[in-house]
């Protein structure tokens, strides 16, 4: 797989040397159409809506998405696959990653980040990964660091769900190993490439559940098992598995356990050694109320410049239509580079491009801006590639070859547009200004 996946990054990188590339950005190369794109999506084996990444890609390819990127947690064997894909179907891929940490200062205030029920927590992503093949030292043990203590937590809240269920009626005879299994015959992937995540544990359970427990039986097994009366639909999986997580695994529940983290400055370290752009997921009114971190919108700002962040992304499918234009029109004015994405880390099979909530359209010029940040996360991700400076360096810093934030945007925006559209060129399609 290490192989595939240096071909997969020598293929973007190859797509023309810099100079070109700059000349051809010059020029306004680049799709004559804003394309769909999405840049938050999880892949199997992640949890994921998609059984396959075939399935993630021609969803894409069938609802006009043609720049798609992936943000896995904590292992991108599956890269490959994902950008082989993509060339068969014409998407232009891009890679990244969602890191869980914990923020101290935060955490000691009480103050809650982009994580409604956590304070100190903090999801933080990185654009436009290039280093993973292979990765570096430093990338390695903190990586291993995560799984290991993500694998810890998760045979441990395992077997506390296996008593909770037993003691209330219900034998299960699972543990982490049979998980993985189940998760490696749905997905057809290798054992190493499963991390374990809550929703993978919610799922083995409710399976079981359906397995062992008649329909006409089902609501009041399960209501006996989470000590509360369930009145949903006794065949929705999806929301079975919502009732085992929120009423068992989270924070005073039955079979709760400790999440361990990495620091926010470990994390942004890795994604910085995995050749990315440190960016921060806005969560916004997708809680309600709005995290203590998120408001004022001018403190916000403030926050995510403090910590050495460029780059902010929204999941709109959260968002009110004018919640969602206040925060990206401030943050952009601002001289933050802005994406989006669906994450897709649910079974619900929601549209690839995205949507605010409810399905309410995203208006024209947020949409420019987010096609505008897709376009400067391509840019930085070739850059890095030929062993240059990105978007940011290594330690983090935009790159200094610009004077002001609107310069270094709208000459990485050209330089992806271009990038993009060479992608195209050397598939035969048609898609240039």
């Amino acid at each position: 797989m290490s192989n595939s996946l240096k071909n997969a990054l020598s293929a973007l990188r190859d797509l023309g040397d810099v100079g070109q590339m700059w000349e051809l950005a010059a020029s306004g190369h680049g799709p004559a159409d804003r394309p769909g794109c999405n840049l938050h999506i999880h892949l199997p084996p992640n949890f994921s809506a998609f059984q396959s990444v075939a399935q993630a890609i021609e969803l894409a390819d069938e609802q006009g998405v043609s720049v798609l990127g992936a943000s896995n947690y904590y292992d991108f064997g599956v890269y490959a696959l994902f950008a082989d894909h993509a060339r068969r179907r014409g998407i232009f891929p891009v890679f990244g990653t969602e890191i869980i940490s914990l923020h101290q200062d935060a955490l000691r205030d009480g103050m809650k980040i982009n994580d409604p029920g956590n304070p100190g927590k903090m999801y933080i992503c990185g654009k436009g990964i290039t280093r993973l093949a292979p990765l570096s030292d430093q990338a390695t043990g903190l990586l291993a660091i995560i799984r290991q203590g993500d694998a810890e937590r998760m045979k441990k809240m395992t077997a506390k769900l296996a008593e909770v269920f037993a003691r209330r009626g219900l034998a299960t005879s699972l543990d982490t190993k049979a998980i993985v299994e189940m998760v490696v015959r749905r997905h057809g992937c290798a054992h190493e490439a499963v991390v374990l995540q809550e929703r993978h544990l919610a799922q083995a359970f409710q399976e079981i559940l359906f397995k062992k427990t008649p329909p006409d039986e089902r609501a009041d097994r399960l209501s006996e098992i989470i000590d509360a009366d369930y009145q949903l639909d006794p065949d929705d999986c999806v929301a079975i598995q919502g009732e085992i997580r929120s009423r068992l695994m989270k924070a005073g529940k039955a079979a709760f356990i400790e999440e361990s983290f990495i620091d926010f400055d470990q994390a942004r370290r890795l994604i910085l050694q995995l050749g990315g752009i440190p960016c921060y997921p806005t969560l916004a009114d997708g809680a309600d109320p709005i995290c203590q971190f998120e408001q004022p919108i001018e403190k916000l700002i403030d926050r995510i410049k403090a910590i050495g962040v460029a780059c902010v992304e929204f999941i709109p499918i959260r968002n009110r239509p004018e919640v969602l234009g206040r925060y990206v029109r401030a943050m952009r004015r601002a001289g933050l580079v802005v994406t989006a994405g669906t994450e897709h880390n649910t079974l619900d099979l929601l549209p690839i491009e995205p949507t605010c909530l409810g399905g309410e359209p995203i208006d024209e010029d947020i949409r420019d801006i987010f096609w505008e940040g897709a376009c400067v996360v391509a840019g930085h991700q070739f850059l890095t590639l030929h062993g240059k400076c990105g978007f940011v360096d290594t330690d983090g810093n935009v790159n200094n070859a610009y004077a002001r934030d609107e310069q270094r945007i709208a000459a990485f925006a050209a330089l992806g547009a271009a990038v993009i559209q060479r992608y195209y060129d050397r598939l035969g399609l048609r898609h240039e200004a």
